[in-house]
């Protein structure tokens, strides 16, 4: 597995590749554009080309981008559809231009619709924005922690509304924080078992892309969505010592998304407690 972490590309894609590196990161996850935003820049060629020889250069690992915050493909608010469909359309353009594994979104909320009221408008949704972006980028949804109405904290919802899209640039990301405080045990291996059993049967293991690797502040079943420095959570260094010597998440790139030891996001401390578990899991090999 590669060790990666959420880095800025504030001034430039090609920016977030020197960040990447200082901290010891062997792959990356940006923003292509603010998050908290509708307004998308489309990646210039020049730009797109200089990026590729930079990332062949510091021979990093998957790109993956996360999508603006703002998007809820199952919107029954016509207006705020659309502009969540062109949100991510431009994103998935940009992953594409850029030659990245995809685009990591968040499944949003229902609303108050309930789940099941969403899944077509949701899926016909990511449809049209795969028709429309044509290349290999993926669309990975990301796990949440099941606060009020946000659906995908059920490995069930995720798994519903992949089959109702039926494409095959459809996966998933797994975020450890999400997953926990949804009431999935991860940090001991029966319980990590039994949560991959989960997903292999309502979702199915090949969909799994990427992990945002975050320890919890908050208790398993929380459902509350607050990241922690790895080992200085609940999930703990012993936990993310099971999670990583798992035999499914050995070809699965890492991205750290947690608040960092000067509260500035992911560096190099963090990058480095990932290292030291997957060393120590490889000698037990």
């Amino acid at each position: 597995m590669l060790i990666g972490a959420h880095v800025s590309a504030a001034g430039g894609a090609n920016k977030a590749i020197a960040r990447a590196e200082e901290i010891g990161a062997e792959c990356f996850q940006i923003f292509a554009s603010s998050p908290r935003m509708w307004s998308s820049n489309p990646i210039e060629d020049t730009v797109a080309d200089k990026y590729a020889a930079e990332i062949k250069r510091a021979g990093m690992g998957p790109t993956v981008l996360h999508g603006k915050y703002l998007v809820a493909l199952g919107s029954d608010d016509t207006q705020l559809l659309i502009k969540s469909q062109n949100a991510l359309q431009a994103d998935i353009a940009a992953a594409n231009k850029l030659g990245a594994l995809g685009v990591i979104f968040h499944p949003a909320s229902h609303r108050g619709q309930g789940f099941t009221a969403i899944v077509d408008r949701f899926s016909e949704s990511v449809c049209k924005i795969l028709a429309n972006e044509p290349g290999d980028s993926l669309l990975m949804l990301e796990t949440s922690a099941g606060s009020g109405d946000h659906i995908g904290s059920k490995f069930e919802e995720l798994g519903i509304l992949i089959r109702a899209i039926g494409h095959d640039r459809v996966a998933v990301c797994l975020d450890t924080q999400h997953v926990w405080a949804a009431g999935y045990d991860i940090a001991s291996l029966d319980g990590l078992n039994a949560t991959m059993e989960e997903f292999d049967r309502e979702i199915g293991l090949s969909l799994l892309k990427s992990v945002h690797a975050n320890d919890s502040m908050r208790e398993r079943g929380s459902s509350v969505d607050r990241h922690e420095n790895i080992g200085d959570g609940l999930i703990g260094m012993e936990g993310f010592e099971t999670l990583m010597a798992h035999e499914v998440f050995q070809d699965v790139p890492f991205y750290l998304e947690v608040p960092g030891t000067g509260k500035s996001g992911p560096d190099k401390p963090n990058v480095d407690r990932l290292k030291s578990i997957r060393t120590k899991v490889a000698a037990r090999r």
